[in-house]
């Protein structure tokens, strides 16, 4: 499930990801507001925090996530993600190779310094 965070203004959203990610979370809720952003912003910045019980996801779900994320990583200045397990951050960390954003991994209890980090 992804839900969008009251913590979202301006060009950061801040998503939360928790058990298992689904093609309905992207192509309902994620990509919709990623596209509302990406046409007022040129650049926008995300917070995505990762639940104690994320999962992972649904097979189509990654694949909407990837082909959206590549097909827009010119859009993306900023990205940090909290309280991923150790396997997201190696993947993540491979996937940065692919984006021009930035990329940093904070500790579950570092939501607070990771939206001063994105808002800078």
């Amino acid at each position: 499930m992804i839900t969008i965070q009251p913590e979202t203004q301006g060009k950061v959203l801040v998503a939360k990801a928790s058990n298992k990610l689904t093609a309905e979370d992207y192509e309902t809720i994620l990509i919709p507001k990623l596209q509302e952003l990406m046409a007022e912003y040129e650049k926008i910045r995300l917070v995505i925090e990762i639940d104690p019980s994320f999962e992972g996801w649904e097979p189509s779900a990654l694949w909407d996530g990837a082909s959206f994320g590549l097909g827009h990583r010119k859009h993306l200045e900023r990205v940090a993600i909290v309280g991923a397990p150790s396997w997201l951050k190696t993947a993540s960390n491979f996937m940065s190779h692919f984006l021009p954003a930035e990329l940093k991994h904070y500790d579950a209890s570092a939501l607070q310094e990771a939206l001063a980090w994105v808002r800078e």
